[in-house]
């Protein structure tokens, strides 16, 4: 090995060290990968613990249950439960409910686990006219996992209370608290509180002097909800259409897991909430502070199952080692009313599902503003939902002028177009000769179309908000006993694939008027070569809504029927008063003997393939 290859591999050392020795982590780089590797293995734990909790769910109802302990249990196992650890004598006690209640909601408290047992929204009823429970499931729980002397779950635990733990304040705050007590003054406590005739019910959590109980390597608590949602509308496949877990963090942005299958993610943030969300009601979870930035969130569904879905989230709860540690929270639980979320300014008015912009923007400023006016006058929703329709078909009337116009123009521009097939039959001659002679009368192909085009938007934006409208829900108006919902007129006997068990008439009308609708619109459709198969595939679609909307609301396939009816007067009203196609027609006469119009540059990249495509059919 000579010199140079010595004095290479040397310098080669030193900057191999030296770039060890001057990229090496801080102090502070290598606490943060700690506490990343700590978190990502507290995640997985949860992942772990929620695979078997949904197993465990799936098992069947009869399992033996082991019977709790009585309070006349014998004192030498209530010495042996004491022996458990600190908290083992709260494995002992009779299941005590209480209840909070307010005007518009009831909620039932239970001291074992200190948990909500049961919530009733008092305006509302399921589909069969039963009291909508929101909360009841024996499945359903909240519950506290946290390692002392020993692993404890606060769900396995009896809460101790007395009639001083309810209270009524001077605002009207009705108030419940429920403490898990140690000793010498400790105790683990959850209070509820219910303020006014409001759907928020305030949570806290304060722990008091488990500082030498909880140890510093175990310094937090992992928070565990799960929730079973039961069916409350007529139609299950609806309801799962639109129920999963939402989030919000960063602001306003909210987030959600699949509605429409299994899913589930791991949030490495801090979020404001999480909401159980369902069709037309959500309970959701309000963190006051931001002490849960390890979460790991899921939703499962299982379609044979009488339930519709099961929600579940785990939350990481720092805990301190200080005299108290305290965790302010609050829980909606109520309905999904645009308005009435909005108001709260949390951003929860996103769990409505309005549509991405323009799409939203259509909803948010026009749609949602005039429902609510005519709500306010109206009590009827058949009545409200004509009126609306009434209403966007005059604001899109232009539209709806132009497109009859440049229809009109096709129509007596077609015995010319059929003169120019006899003559041509090269399709590209043809189409160049057509091209032509739009420029020269000043019509176009696809003047009728853009008029169309700019009245989608208002078309997909009542596909989101009809579904979405509590305030449809139960509401009835001719033959239909539920407008947020199918209006079956007959119940059939088997299920037809694609179509359903049921035939809905407004599904119908909407169907025969759409195809009604696309017969008349396709009086210029070319009878003749690949446009004469497009006049035919264009029934399709008509009769592929009939069994996509067969299940859906029947305000919405009200409103599509509605829209077709409108429109129908709309072409008659332009064709009878407005336009008089015999001017029309003169007007095009003239315009053919003017000078030329400059011709766009689109009709010009046209005619060029058209040329191009000619001159290598004659090389052929």
């Amino acid at each position: 090995m000579d010199r140079n290859t010595v004095i290479g591999l040397f310098l080669m050392g030193v900057v191999t060290i030296a770039f060890m020795w001057f990229n090496q982590p801080s102090p502070e780089e290598l606490a943060r990968r700690k506490k990343t590797q700590d978190s990502l293995a507290r995640v997985e734990a949860m992942k772990k613990e929620v695979r078997e909790q949904v197993a465990a769910e799936a098992e069947p109802e009869s399992q033996p249950i082991p019977p709790a302990v009585s309070p006349k249990t014998d004192s030498a196992k209530i010495d042996s439960l004491a022996k458990l650890g600190a908290l083992g004598h709260a494995l002992s006690g009779e299941e005590q409910l209480y209840t909070l209640e307010n005007e518009v909601v009831r909620i039932t408290l239970s001291n074992k686990g200190g948990v909500i047992k049961n919530v009733e929204l008092k305006g509302y009823q399921t589909f069969d006219s039963l009291p909508l429970i929101l909360l009841n499931n024996p499945k359903d729980k909240l519950e506290y996992q946290f390692v002392a002397d020993r692993k404890y779950k606060t769900g396995d635990l009896f809460f101790e209370t007395s009639d001083a733990g309810f209270f009524v304040r001077e605002d009207q705050e009705k108030s419940f608290s429920f403490k898990l007590k140690a000793s010498d003054g400790k105790y683990f406590e959850q209070k509820y509180s219910l303020k006014g005739n409001s759907y928020l019910l305030d949570y806290e959590v304060n722990i008091v002097g488990f500082e030498d109980l909880i140890a510093a390597k175990n310094s937090y608590l992992q928070m565990n909800w799960f929730t079973r949602i039961n069916k409350m509308e007529k139609s299950i496949d609806n309801e799962r259409r639109y129920t999963s877990v939402y989030y919000n963090y960063d602001e306003d942005e909210v987030e959600n897991l699949s509605e429409s299958g299994d899913d589930e993610e791991n949030l490495n943030f801090y979020v404001k909430w999480v909401s159980f969300k369902q069709q037309f009601f959500n309970t959701t979870l309000i963190f006051k502070e931001n002490f849960n930035d390890e979460s790991f969130i899921q939703v499962k569904t299982n379609e044979k199952a009488a339930h519709v879905k099961d929600l579940s989230a785990k939350f990481v709860l720092p805990f301190q080692q200080k005299e108290h540690n305290h965790y302010p929270m609050q829980f909606y639980l109520g309905p999904n009313h645009y308005k009435s979320l909005k108001q709260l300014e949390i951003g929860l008015e996103k769990l409505i599902p309005l549509g991405w912009p323009p799409l939203n923007w259509v909803n948010k400023f026009m749609i949602i503003p005039v429902f609510d006016f005519l709500n306010g006058f109206i009590d009827n929703y058949g009545i409200i939902i004509l009126l609306l329709t009434i209403f966007i078909k005059l604001v899109l009337s232009f539209f709806t002028y132009k497109s009859y116009v440049s229809t009109a123009k096709m129509r007596l521009l077609k015995p010319e177009i059929d003169e120019l097939k006899a003559k041509h039959k090269d399709p590209q001659k043809l189409q160049m000769e057509q091209m032509k002679l739009y420029n020269k009368a000043g019509a176009s192909p696809l003047g009728g179309c853009l008029p169309m085009l700019l009245q989608f938007p208002f078309l997909v934006a009542m596909f989101y908000f009809f579904p979405s409208s509590i305030e449809l829900r139960q509401e009835s108006f001719l033959w239909a006993d539920d407008l947020s919902s199918y209006d079956s007129i007959y119940d059939l006997p088997f299920n037809i694939p694609f179509y359903g068990d049921h035939i809905s008439l407004f599904t119908l009308l909407m169907t025969v008027s759409t195809i009604i609708y696309t017969k008349m619109n396709s009086q210029m459709s070319d009878p003749t070569g690949q446009m004469a198969q497009m006049k035919y595939i264009q029934y399709l679609m008509p009769v592929m809504f009939l069994g996509i909307f067969n299940s859906f609301p029947a305000g919405l396939t009200y409103y599509y029927f509605l829209a077709n009816i409108i429109t129908f007067l709309q072409q008659f009203i332009i064709r009878k008063f407005i336009v008089d196609e015999d001017k029309l027609h003169k007007q095009i006469e003239a315009n053919k003997k003017k000078s030329p119009k400059k011709v766009s540059g689109f009709q010009k990249r046209l005619e060029k393939m058209a040329r191009e495509a000619q001159a290598q059919r004659k090389k052929r």
